[in-house]
């Protein structure tokens, strides 16, 4: 990004749901105690992510599964009526890594179909359910025109993809494992050794990544979950980073979709 220009910061929020649980182990439907931390996510979390959002003015981007559309669609049409992006994570969180390709193109066309009928408009953005692609993945995107994935983690900056020697108009605005909130929160009695982070500590990580990206003027994307960031304890610290961020001179939040815009002629 130039040294001029406004520096970019993209917060967004992949709203999974029990799709998190149940794309692992279908067995997981007939658990209603490990579907509702995934509920937590639109009961408690996204009212209070809405709320902090409209305090400070953001607007910003949420992958949604096109399932959680179909079974809380008052949910998404909130968030949407917000001026938040809704943006395309499949259809059933299911990893594509091993799909067939028609099982793929239905998880991609079930979803844009769902997602258009909500918006009015296709969407604009894909990001994997897994940070994986199956080997058809990439020409999917390509071929049902989609402007911007967020999935890889490879350099700071967006970019365009180079598919089979030549460059594609396929934007990719790159994340990392340290600038998303499971590492550091997603807790699981299945998993041993797994502990939660204190805020104050994750506040750490994501202010130290900020001040550098913001210093080598790049770009600082940010990747949360409703039910996760959404818990009282988190959105303070979600507060803590954004007046953090405020607190810098030529500091732009942006939408996916506005970015990618902003950049397509310029890549």
């Amino acid at each position: 990004m130039g040294a001029n220009s406004s520096f970019p910061v993209m917060l967004s929020f992949d709203l999974d749901a029990e799709l998190l649980w149940t794309a692992r182990d279908s067995k997981n439907w007939q658990r209603p105690v490990a579907l509702s931390q995934g509920a937590y996510g639109y009961r408690a979390g996204v009212p209070r992510i809405l709320n902090l959002l409209a305090k400070y003015g953001i607007t910003c981007t949420f992958f949604v599964p096109g399932m959680i559309i179909e079974r809380n669609r008052e949910v998404v049409q909130e968030i949407h009526a917000a001026g938040h992006e809704i943006a395309h994570h499949s259809y059933s969180h299911r990893w594509v890594q091993d799909m067939e390709e028609v099982e793929e193109r239905q998880e991609f066309e079930k979803a844009t179909d769902l997602i258009a009928g909500l918006t009015g408009s296709k969407p604009l953005g894909w990001r994997s359910p897994a940070a994986e692609f199956s080997p058809n993945t990439m020409r999917l995107l390509l071929e049902y025109g989609f402007l911007y994935s967020s999935n890889f983690f490879d350099r700071d900056v967006p970019y365009k993809h180079v598919v089979d020697g030549k460059k594609t108009e396929l934007i990719e605005f790159p994340f990392a494992w340290v600038l998303d909130d499971a590492p550091f929160f997603l807790y699981s009695i299945q998993l041993v050794g797994r502990v939660m982070m204190p805020p104050s500590a994750v506040f750490e990580h994501w202010s130290a990544e900020f001040d550098t990206l913001y210093k080598e003027r790049k770009l600082f994307n940010l990747a949360m979950h409703p039910q996760i960031i959404g818990r009282p304890s988190r959105i303070t610290l979600l507060e803590r980073l954004i007046e953090y961020i405020r607190g810098h001179k030529n500091v732009t939040f942006f939408r996916f979709c506005d970015l990618a815009l902003s950049l397509k002629d310029s890549l």
